[in-house]
């Protein structure tokens, strides 16, 4: 009987084809939409993943604060002191501490010039980044000791200056000083915050404090990285460092802190946390849709019925149950908005890839959420399918059959 039904309903939607994809349209577009958001937040939130894991693994970044001195409101830079504190006092939990100063500036090479960071580094950098070359050698023990001019780029900076040409080797200007590359690094693309990861100069930190910042190398570093060992719990380093720079820089209790720890870890839950919740809300909105095509549902089965009055009568009159008479336009009902939800996620399928190839993030196509889209489409079709369906069963037949 149920098959039966079910040929019906596929007979009944052929013969009112356009109809019937018009009132699946809601549920299409339902269907679609939902997925269509979701693969694309779980490509957004792997991008992001990606991208502040590039920064390193289990990573504390350390910044300075506001300094909090009666007619003091300036940032209280870090000293190269304070790196060396806590590198020694934190021991077996770190892997490195790497000070790091920041400037902006103009290089250039020969004719081409670019503007661009440039970071004074010390040799904990490339562990606390994870970061390799792609050319040429990294700064050795007397690069740092003696503060040469030498210089490593990243692949953006090596682009505009040199084209397709080696790089390592040449010589470039870098605000008043010339230094010759040494090495090119690895590329890391686009940042968690949009920028270019690979637009950046190294400079060994006392060549930076001598030639591009003209100050004393053990004041003026912008900000500290610290990477953990693999098995360190985050939460509490982060701890152990805000003990140990509160008594390096002398922060009496009560007292606010003067610098600033961000766990790299926390950043990512909180981003993934953040595009779960506007993906979810995003196809809440676009979930209305099912909603509006149930109704579409609901109103073309009332019509539906209206113009089948006699056809119901007749099957009433010889016999038919009301239960018969239920089935078959429920199953109706159920099969539009099945079929509507099959082709919402095979529109949604394309669609994804598309729009994921576009915006060159990963394609990441949830089948389990296509299934339970579906199941809801169908389960859309019995709640919106019931109410016409139990109208047509309650037909008299005798009023039926006089029905014009």
């Amino acid at each position: 009987m149920i098959l039966n039904a079910f040929f019906l309903a596929f007979r009944q939607i052929k013969r009112n084809f356009l109809r019937a994809i018009l009132t699946m349209l809601g549920v299409i577009i339902g269907v679609g939409a939902v997925i269509i958001m979701i693969t694309l937040g779980n490509g957004t939130t792997q991008v992001i993943t990606s991208q502040m894991s590039s920064l390193g693994s289990n990573l504390l970044l350390v910044f300075p604060g506001r300094d909090q001195s009666p007619g003091k409101g300036v940032r209280k830079k870090f000293m190269l002191e304070d790196a060396n504190s806590l590198k020694l006092q934190m021991g077996s939990l770190v892997k490195a501490v790497a000070p790091i100063s920041t400037s902006s500036v103009l290089v250039q090479f020969q004719k081409n010039n670019t503007q661009t960071q440039i970071h004074g580094i010390n040799n904990d950098y490339f562990v606390a980044t994870n970061w390799d070359l792609q050319y040429g050698r990294s700064f050795n023990r007397e690069d740092y000791r003696a503060g040469s001019n030498v210089c490593i780029i990243g692949g953006s900076v090596s682009k505009n200056l040199f084209g397709d040409n080696v790089s390592v080797g040449s010589k470039i200007r870098l605000s008043n000083i010339v230094c010759e590359v040494v090495g090119v690094l690895e590329s890391k693309g686009q940042g968690a915050m949009g920028n270019d990861q690979d637009d950046i100069v190294l400079l060994p930190l006392k060549t930076f404090h001598r030639s591009i910042l003209k100050s004393d190398s053990l004041y003026n570093i912008d900000r500290l990285m610290i990477s953990l060992q693999d098995n360190v719990d985050s939460s509490l380093a982060t701890q152990e460092a805000t003990r140990i720079l509160q008594e390096i820089r002398k922060i009496r209790e009560g007292q606010k802190n003067d610098f600033e720890i961000m766990d790299t870890k926390q950043i990512i839950e909180m981003m993934k946390s953040t595009t779960s919740n506007l993906t979810l809300f995003l196809s809440a909105i676009a979930g209305v849709s099912l909603i509006v095509g149930g109704i579409g549902i609901m109103n073309i089965m009332l019509v539906s019925i209206t113009e089948r009055t006699k056809e119901i009568g007749t099957r009433l009159a010889i016999g038919a149950l009301q239960s018969e008479v239920l089935l078959q336009f429920l199953i109706e009902a159920i099969t539009l908005s099945s079929l509507g939800g099959v082709i919402g996620i095979v529109l949604a399928f394309f669609g994804s890839l598309a729009i994921t190839s576009i915006l060159d993030i990963p394609f990441l196509f949830d089948y389990i959420i296509a299934l339970i889209a579906f199941l809801f489409s169908a389960f859309i079709g019995i709640i919106f399918g019931y109410l016409p369906a139990r109208r047509a069963s309650r037909l008299n037949p005798i009023e039926a059959l006089r029905h014009e």
